[in-house]
């Protein structure tokens, strides 16, 4: 803001940067980022997967979830096998090299994963991985 006053007869001009409205700005940009944080993290399926010691990263294509209460969801979408179905149906059209990665929480029963394993297989897909945690243990050889 620059203003203009008289002193001994000379006219000095004094300009001084303002930078309330800066910082008020930059306030206002924090708190909403801080606000949409949140939901941008929380958006995930809380899954207990069983751990293992030989697992290793892979691309995937679709992600199949089975929650310990049974429900699924692929790619973080509520759904049943017959949606299931569809999606790989779908997705096969655009890639014939679809991979499918299945979550299933430690308490979910052996013969549901074997189903859905069997469902993917059926649809065509032979690249399938199942999730896992890594082992915790300081040890990771096997016995």
């Amino acid at each position: 803001m620059a203003s203009t006053f008289k002193r001994d007869d000379e006219e000095d001009i004094i300009a001084d940067i303002n930078v309330t409205p800066f910082v008020d700005v930059s306030l206002v940009l924090l708190i909403i980022f801080m606000v949409t944080a949140t939901y941008i993290v929380a958006q995930s399926i809380p899954v207990d997967l069983p751990e293992a010691a030989t697992g290793e990263d892979i691309v995937t294509t679709l992600t199949v979830t089975i929650t310990a209460d049974g429900t699924m969801y692929v790619d973080g979408k509520k759904s049943g096998e017959t949606a299931l179905e569809q999606t790989i149906s779908r997705t096969r059209k655009n890639n014939d090299e679809v991979r499918v990665v299945i979550a299933a929480d430690a308490k979910v029963s052996h013969g549901r994963v074997v189903r859905i394993i069997d469902l993917v297989r059926q649809l065509g897909v032979s690249r399938f991985a199942i999730n896992i945690d890594a082992k915790k243990d300081e040890d990771s050889s096997p016995p």
